[in-house]
This record gives structure tokens, sequence and C-alpha cells, in this order.
């Protein structure tokens, strides 16, 4: 690891700068270790901390360190400034102390008071190392601490993929009952296992920044170590199994989720905000709206016993973001006093800090994209969903589901009229994105069903047709019309008499114009019309129908089939049935479903988990270049992170090297920690003296891709 090299940074002169007298004082006592530590001692007291440095600097030219309290000040001190400078120096004097086997001049108590420092300051990386030396001197640290720690670190990207690793390394030490509680000599290494609120905080900061393979591995090892589950947890888990799109997770899940009675109503809508999208993400909107239909029951019912308002589509947002939103911003800059995070043995101020910093995180990533609300705890769809619904069963053509599904949403809620049902706004809505068709069929499913509506939608309709100059159409339409028992307007007539003209039809025009006369036809019928779809009356549904119109022109389409097929490779792989989950990989692709990042992470950690399976890593990798070159799929931080691992542990040296060339290119942050102490368990003694005289070509090159990520990673 490359640490900061903070010596030739210009101190603050108003706050720092020294005294004539302590600067004489220096030069006349520089011989003498004791009184240079009095000196020392001193200026540390009086906060003057560019004289401390020198002074540190003086006694460490001429003996070394000084005696263990005045280290551990120094570095608590510096720490308790806050300052990039003064945190930077306090850290290179921990690191040299390491370097030099000094390490039993470090507290413990100070080095977590540094590693909690540093990740205030936003020092992630170097926080996270202050942390890792702990374990490694097996000075473990209690969870209170260290939780509290990665709540500072998750504030960040690269502080959040560091956070969930430390997780998982210390996790990774109480698995499967390794750790036995009954000895004595375990109460210290206990005191560490990850808890509920740590394991949350890794998880939060996973989901802020959609580290979501990272979460799962977590979630993976939650039942191992034997953490208890709480509500929180419970609401975490439904949102990285739907960002995931792991459906029957999450439906396992939803029984848990019904039958918690401590359940607030945001973290009841939550989650089933991600099962609604969950059904979404795999384009079934079956599932989907039978939820919603039930919701709209439920709400009614609750209405017709509490006397409440008339439910609307249009549902105000929870204020929870406002209340908690002073959280955010009230964040202090301050840090415990050394003196009295010394005091606070079990770090129970830590622990209240901790689920602060908890509840920040949960703020900030909760309301993403809100299906569905909650008053008095009822769960009340929004209009988001019913626009996401919309847009699923029309781009889908599935015409007479989404009629079934509107006829059934207008029986539970009636609206005011006919011409401001959903039905018509989504007619309306087809209309303007010039999709006649459509809108022809659903009006005949409407018709079909029994469902009654205005001459507007018609009118509308017919006008559009005229406009596109389809004549046959329009005498379809004019008979659907009519056989509905709905009188067209004179706006209706007039397009229609227009197109006969422009036809230079002057027979059919006079008779239209006959027709009209005959009806007496008032020309309102327009204005009514045109105030309705442009949704001049401010009604929820004419929200409805332009949220709509921004959904599909700004949505992309989705490939559901791929999340089925991603589901089953990550089947085969979490079972090592590596030969399945190529057939499935096959499968997928004949059926014209491209594999994504997702697809490959499954495959390369189920491959690093049998083992020495490096040559089918490799080839995975070639695909990947393929079709990121080709096809333009993306890579992501995690799916490299994974190959990337695997390939140094095999010893495959050329190909990390590719590796690390494209994350430093995507700008990704990697834990150069983690491959350092790979690269010595694995490959120690690797490169090390000469090299051989004969060589051929391969080893050679071999040799030489090894060195330059030898050096990539702060070894030489």
């Amino acid at each position: 690891m490359a640490f900061h090299q903070a010596v030739g940074m210009q101190p603050k002169i108003s706050l720092f700068a020294p005294h004539p007298c302590h600067s004489f004082s220096i030069l006349v006592q520089a011989r003498d270790p004791g009184k240079l530590s009095e000196q020392l001692q001193t200026a540390l007291d009086e906060y003057r901390l560019t004289d401390a440095w020198q002074l540190n600097e003086q006694h460490m030219n001429m003996d070394g360190f000084p005696r263990k309290s005045i280290v551990n000040k120094v570095i608590a001190t510096f720490a308790q400034s806050l300052e990039r400078e003064w945190l930077d120096r306090a850290y290179d004097l921990v690191e040299k102390a390491i370097n030099n086997n000094k390490q039993n001049l470090l507290e413990k108590e100070t080095l977590i008071y540094l590693s909690l420092c540093l990740a205030k300051h936003g020092s992630v990386v170097n926080a996270a190392t202050v942390l890792r030396k702990l374990v490694e001197t097996e000075q473990f640290p209690p969870v209170n601490s260290w939780a509290a720690i990665l709540g500072y670190m998750s504030q960040s990207s690269p502080g959040a993929y560091l956070a969930a690793e430390l997780a998982l390394e210390i996790g990774f030490m109480f698995q499967d009952g390794r750790v036995d509680p009954r000895k004595k000599s375990n109460q210290l290494l206990i005191a560490m296992k990850p808890n509920t609120t740590a394991v949350n905080i890794a998880l939060a900061g996973c989901l802020l920044f959609d580290i979501n393979r990272k979460a799962e591995e977590i979630l993976d090892m939650i039942p191992r170590i034997g953490v208890k589950t709480d509500v929180t947890l419970l609401i975490l888990m439904g949102h990285l199994h739907e960002r995931n799109g792991r459906r029957e997770e999450l439906r396992k899940l939803k029984r848990y989720v019904d039958e918690a009675h401590d359940l607030s109503d945001s973290q009841f809508s939550e989650f089933y905000n991600c099962l609604l999208s969950c059904h979404l993400k795999f384009g079934d909107l079956d599932s989907a709206s039978c939820m919603v239909i039930e919701m709209i029951r439920k709400v009614k019912k609750a209405q017709n016993s509490l006397g409440l308002s008339t439910f609307m589509y249009d549902v105000k947002k929870t204020d929870k973001v406002e209340s908690q939103k002073s959280l955010t911003d009230e964040k202090s800059t301050d840090v415990l006093n050394y003196e009295d995070f010394c005091l606070d043995r079990k770090f129970v101020k830590l622990e209240a800090e901790a689920k602060e910093l908890l509840n920040m995180l949960i703020t900030k990533f909760q309301t993403r994209l809100e299906l569905v609300t909650t008053e008095r705890g009822i769960l009340k769809p929004t209009d988001t969903i019913f626009v996401k619904l919309v847009k699923g069963y029309l781009e889908s053509n599935k015409t007479k589901e989404l009629v079934e599904f509107l006829v059934k949403v207008e029986k539970e809620d009636s609206p005011v009229s006919p011409d401001s049902s959903p039905l018509v706004q989504v007619i309306n809505t087809c209309i303007s994105l010039k999709w006649l068709d459509q809108a022809h069929d659903l009006l005949d499913e409407m018709r079909m069903c029994g469902v009654k509506t205005g001459s507007s939608v018609y009118s509308s309709l017919l006008k559009a047709y005229c406009k596109e100059n389809r004549t046959a159409e329009v005498k379809s339409l004019v008979k659907d019309a009519r056989r509905a028992g709905v009188q067209l307007d004179a706006s209706s007539y007039e397009a229609m008499i227009q197109s006969r003209v422009v036809d230079k039809d002057t027979q059919g025009a006079l008779n239209l114009f006959k027709e009209m006369k005959e009806a007496k036809l008032e020309k309102s019928g327009q204005q009514e019309f045109e105030n309705l779809v442009n949704g001049c009356v401010g009604s929820g549904e004419a929200k409805l129908m332009a949220k709509l119109l921004q959904e599909i022109k700004d949505g992309q389409p989705v490939d559901c089939g791929v999340h089925d097929w991603n589901n089953v490779i990550h089947f085969f792989c979490r079972k090592r049935l590596m030969q399945d989950a190529e057939k499935a990989l096959k499968k997928m692709r004949s059926l014209g479903h491209a594999p994504n990042a997702q697809t490959f992470h499954s495959l390369v950690t189920g491959y690093a988990a049998v083992g020495g399976k490096y040559t089918e890593v490799t080839e995975l990798w070639g695909e990947m270049k393929v079709l990121a070159f080709y096809h333009g799929m993306k890579f992501d931080q995690e799916l490299l992170d994974s190959v990337l691992y695997t390939f140094v542990r095999g010893g495959f040296f050329i190909r990390a090297n590719e590796v690390v060339e494209m994350m430093e290119k995507g700008k990704m942050f990697v834990d150069k920690y983690k491959y350092r102490t790979l690269f010595l368990k694995y490959h120690k003694t690797f490169c090390k003296g000469k090299a051989p005289k004969v060589q051929t070509e391969s080893q050679l090159n071999r040799r030489e891709a090894a060195l330059t990520f030898k050096k990539w990673v702060g070894l030489f």
C-alpha cells in the first residue's frame, strides 16, 4: 500500500506557527532524548502540532521512536485535528512503526481512534488499512467501534466497497462455528464478531452505490455466522433481492415481512415497492396487476369503514425523507475527544453513532422508485405503478389483459365521468403516440366488455385517422360508434368532411354535411375534447396521461428473459454444477438473450469456487472483451474485481494486468491491499532473485507481467 507523504505540506501558520523560544529550546536540547520527550509532551498538550512534529522527527533521527505513551499521544492528537495533513502524518507514523517491527508501541485504542478519524475525514483506504492491521496483529477491535468506522466509510462509493470487503473478511473468521465462544481466550475475538448493525451498514452502503453482488456475498454469510435478523435487515434484503432479480427469494421473504409486528409504514411500503418492481423486471404483469387490484380493494374497504376521502391515483409521497433529511444535513464534523473516547470502554457512544449513520444511509436510497405508499398502515398504489403496468401491457400487445385490468380498477374506484377514466386516458395516450391501431383495439375491447365511454375518445381517434388519410378505418370507427350508441360531435364531422374534400369526394362531403345539420351538432364538443387531451382540467387522470406519455417516450425496452436465465445460471454456479451452468448459458444465447455482467459474474465466481478452473475464466474473459467491443456490454467494478481476483490467485498476470488497465481506464476503485495480500500468500517467492539465463518467450512475458503487477500493488 502506498502511504501518503505529508512531510512537505505547508502548515497553517496562524494556528501552528512555532514560537521562537521553543525553536531555541529544541536546538539547545537536541542531544538529550529525555528533555526532547518532555518538550514533545508539552507541545502536544498545548496543541502546537508543527512543533510536535519537528520534535518527533528530532527524536526519531537521534534515538528512534519516543516511548510508547508519547507515540500514541502524537497519533491521537494529530488524528483529533481532523485535518488531512496531520491525519496523514499520524498514519505515516503508524506505517513506520509497523515497518520497523515496533507494533508493540501502538495501543489498540489509539489505532481504532485513528481509523475512526480517517474514515470520518474520507480517507477510507487508510482507515481500512489501519483496521486490517489491527485484525492481523490480533488486537481485535470490538464490533461497536468498527461498525461506526464502516458507517463513515460507506458515505462514498470506494468506502462502501471497502466496508463490504471488511465485513466479509471479519465475518469469514466466524463462519461455521470456527470460534468457540466458551473459551476465555476467545473473548476479545468474539467481541469483534459482526452484529446486526454492522451487517446492515455494509448492506446499506452497497445498496446506495449499486454494489449489489458484493452485498449478496454478505447476505450469504449472515446465516453462517449467526447474525440476528431485525426489521431493517429484512427490508435491506428485500431491496437486494429486487436489485439482483431474486424473485423467489422475495416471495419467501414476504411471509416474514407480513408477520413482522414492528415494521413502520414506510418499511412496509418499501418491501412491496421491491416486490412490485421485481414483477415488472420479470415482465410478470399479471402478478403485479393482481397486487395492485388487491391494494385498491383494501383501500376502498378501509375508506368505507373509516370514512376516509376517495382514493386518488396521484398519492402524495411520504414525508419520511423530509423528516430524516435533517440527519444528513446536520452531520457533524466533530469527533470524540481522545480522552473521552478511551473512557468509553464499551464504545456505547460509537454504537449510537453507528445506528445514526445507518439511518442516514437508508434515507439516501429508499425513495428511488415509489410504486407503493402507505397511509395508516394501508398500502396504496401510486400513479407510477399504473404507468409502468400500462406501458408493459401496451409493449407486450396484451390489449385484452390491459382492458380487463383497467376495468377492474374502475369498478373498485369509479371515475367522475366516462371520459376521465384511466381507459380513456390510455387510449388518448396511444393516439398522441400515433399508435392508432392499438387505440382502436382498446376501444373494441371496451365495447365488448360493455364499458361505456363518451364521444370525445371516438372523436380523437377519428380525427387522427382523417389526418393519416385512413378512409377504411374512419368508416369502421363510425360504425363502431353508432353500434355503441355514441353521437359524434361537430368537430368530428368537420374532420371527415375535410378528408373527403381532400380526396375530391364531393358527394361524400355533402352527405356528411347534411347528416351533421340534421343532427343539429354544436361545436362545444370540440372544446371539451381539447381540454381533456391537453390536461387543462388538472385532474389526477390528466397527470396520469402525461406521465404515461413521458414513460413511453423515455423508457428503454427490457429483456425480461435475461433475469430468468441469470437466476438459473446463478443457481447452478452456487451449487458448483458448472457443466449445467454452461449448458444454461448456451440455451440462453440460443433463445436470443444476451448475457450481461451479472451472468458472467456468477460464472466467474462459480469457477473460482470450484478451484483450478483458470482456463475457463480466461475463455470467459475473451468472450467478455468481444461483447464489450462489438455489442457494448458494460463492465462493472464487481465483475472486473472478481475476474482480477481469479487471475491473481492463479498467477495469470498477463491477463490480470489487462483487467487492471481496464479498471483504471474506467476510473474504478481497486483494493490494492487485498491484492498485495493475495500475491504474498500465493506467489511470495515468484520473481525473487535473478532471472534464469535460459527462458522461453512465454516465461519471459509471464515474469515481466508479474513484475509489473508486483510494482502496481506496491511491493517494490
